[in-house]
Order: structure tokens, then C-alpha cells, then sequence
């Protein structure tokens, strides 16, 4: 089982004096996951305290602590270390050296677990030391609340060999004063936890205040679903009839731009299907290209309905008595007469005048 170091005991605050820093502690894991192992889990889920028989703990690291302690992680700028036998803490005061054992910038919450450092990097000399069992323990630094035994922070790790390390509480204390910033003589209450909590309080407020009016409704500013789903729907009835309408009034356009066409000359047989499939994609283009074009074929009597062909009808704008036979199916339809797009082009090109 992993084995902690006694809990330091922060000392109390005087009545005008700062408040005490959080305490710090330290874990011991055995290495695992092969000779030169690169995830390592640097702190167990859940409820653990010391198993050396000395009474500590116990600690708590919940699942919402671990999944922050990766979010920090993340949010570093820099690597996080493993040294030696905590050197680097030692180091404030001696003076002393403190080579890196390894690097880690990213963390892992293995729920159920612990957490786990997942892209360890060892130096050299640290993977020869672990390939030859010459350092075999983890030791995570970490600091927690000393009322409640929650986990705040990870501050680090180290190789060690001594899972009952003498001289832990000193290394605590070290981290403590090195490695956690101090907290103010106002209050132990950072700023920005401050202006959380204070966001927090507003948008309980403003819950509370759209509950009650979700309560009592303000009958002339809602309406009932029903209605709104009956407007709704007769919505989507109205612009489905509208797109049916918009597509026979532009079906009946373009039947009659062709007839008119015909009867000009401008389109024979082997080139109305042609014209369907342009006037479909491109109604005013069709027109400017049969106002345009000369005259294919002379109509034949048939298409003036036996009579001389009226002066003027071939060179007549197409879209001009396309839309003069339109009117005509619309007046015959209004009152109460089924006029073909054929009948009506061959009426306004026989009768231009009425």
C-alpha cells in the first residue's frame, strides 16, 4: 500500500495575525509498469492515510479534485519535476545542487484509481538508476486542507528508497514555505474564489427570480403552446402553398414564353426540349435569346388558325405575348373559361388587338 509522511500541523493563527498556509504531505508508491515506467500514479482516489502505523491522515482526493488537479495541469506553462530525495526543496536552504530526476506535463484522473502522471520523461541517469532498482519509490508532494484532509495541489515528486522517510514533516514544511504562496492578512479567501462565489450568489438570484416568474406566468407577454403550434403549423401550410402556386405561375410563364416561340418560328420541335430545360433554370434568359434570334421557319397556317399570318407577329417580343396570353388564361379563368397556354398564345398572336 502507499505510505504517507506524518501531516504537518500548520500553526494556528494569532488574533490579528495570517492565517495558517495549507498543510503538505507526502506520498510513497512503489515504481511500476516496467523497468522504466512512464505513467505513474502519483496519488490513489478516494480516502487513504498512512499504513506505518503512525496516526495520519486520513486524506481525500474526490473525483472533482482530480479531474481539477489535470485541468491546473494543463493550464501550466511549464513542466512539472521528479528529483531526488526531494532535493530540490533542500536545496532552498543548502545551497545545494538538485538535478532532475524527470519531467511530467500532463495528468491523468483515473477514476476509481488515483491520479496518474502519463508522459513522464525521464534524464539519463534517472532511467539507468530505476533500470537498476537503485531507486524503486514515487514520492508526490502535495498540499491539502489541514481541517478536512482534501488534496489542493500537487507541487511535485520525487525518487526516494525509504517509504518511512525520517524528516518528512521538515520536507512539509519546506514545501510550505517554498513552494505555496502565502496567503494575505485579510483573509484566507482568494480574490478570484471571491468574485466566483459572488457570480455564483448572482445566478442563484436570477434562478430563483425566473422560477417564480415561470410560476406565474404574465398572460400578455406568453401565449399557450397550443396556439403557438396552431400558428405554427398554419405557418408552414401557407408557405407550402405558396411554393406550389410560385411553381404553376412560373410552369404556366415558361409554357407560355414557348408557344410563343413557336408560333413566332423562333422554336422548332427539335428545339423545345431544349428551351424547357433552359427556361426552367433560366426564364429571362430564354426571353432575351428568342427576342434576339431570327425567325427559324415561317409559321404555317395551321398556327394562325387558316388566316394570313398578322403583320408583325414574327418579330413580336416573345416574352410581350407571353405574358399578354397569361393575362388572357387569367381573365377566361375569372370568368369561369379553361383556356390551354396553347389557345391563349394563339388568340393574342390572331387578335393583337383585343
Amino acid at each position: 500500500m502507499p505510505r504517507l509522511s506524518p501531516r504537518l500541523s500548520p500553526s494556528p493563527a494569532s488574533a490579528y495575525g495570517s492565517p495558517p498556509p495549507p498543510a503538505v504531505a507526502a506520498l510513497h508508491s512503489e515504481l511500476v509498469g516496467g523497468p522504466i515506467p512512464t505513467a505513474l500514479r502519483l496519488i490513489p482516489a478516494g480516502t487513504f492515510g498512512a499504513s506505518d502505523g503512525r496516526q495520519q491522515g486520513p486524506w481525500e482526493l474526490t473525483d472533482a479534485d482530480g479531474r481539477r488537479l489535470v485541468a491546473e495541469m494543463a493550464a501550466r506553462q511549464s513542466d512539472r519535476y521528479i528529483d531526488y530525495e526531494h532535493a530540490t526543496l533542500h536545496a532552498k536552504q543548502s545551497g545545494q545542487p538538485a538535478p532532475a530526476a524527470g519531467w511530467f506535463s500532463a495528468l491523468e484522473w483515473r477514476p476509481g484509481d488515483g491520479l496518474w502522471a502519463v508522459d513522464v520523461a525521464w534524464t539519463a541517469a534517472a532511467a539507468e538508476r530505476i533500470a537498476a532498482r537503485e531507486y524503486r519509490y514515487i514520492s508526490p508532494l502535495f498540499s491539502f486542507d489541514a481541517a478536512t484532509g482534501r488534496v489542493l495541489q500537487l507541487l511535485g515528486a520525487s525518487l526516494t528508497n525509504d517509504p518511512g522517510l525520517d524528516g518528512l514533516t521538515d520536507l512539509a514544511a519546506l514545501a510550505a514555505q517554498y513552494l505555496i504562496p502565502k496567503p494575505t492578512t485579510e483573509t484566507r479567501m482568494p480574490e478570484t474564489l471571491k468574485k466566483l462565489l459572488a457570480a455564483v450568489q448572482a445566478l442563484q438570484t436570477n434562478v430563483a427570480a425566473l422560477t417564480a416568474q415561470a410560476a406565474t406566468p404574465d398572460p400578455a407577454k406568453f401565449v399557450p403552446i397550443a396556439s403557438l403550434s396552431a400558428v405554427q403549423a398554419e405557418h408552414a401550410a401557407t408557405q407550402t402553398q405558396l411554393a406550389a402556386l410560385t411553381a404553376k405561375v412560373r410552369a404556366a410563364e415558361l409554357d407560355a414564353v414557348i408557344e410563343a416561340g413557336k408560333a413566332a418560328g423562333k422554336i422548332t420541335p427539335a428545339l423545345e426540349g431544349w428551351a424547357r430545360e433552359y427556361g426552367t433554370q433560366n426564364l429571362a434568359g430564354l426571353s432575351a435569346y428568342l427576342k434576339d434570334t431570327a425567325v427559324v421557319c415561317t409559321p404555317g397556317s395551321t398556327q394562325t388558325g387558316g388566316k394570313s399570318a398578322v403583320s408583325g407577329v414574327a418579330d413580336q417580343d416573345a416574352q410581350t405575348i407571353a405574358r399578354a396570353a397569361l393575362a388572357y388564361q387569367v381573365a377566361q379563368s375569372a370568368a369561369g373559361l379553361s383556356v390551354t397556354t396553347l389557345q391563349a398564345v394563339k388568340h393574342v398572336t390572331t387578335h393583337p388587338g383585343a
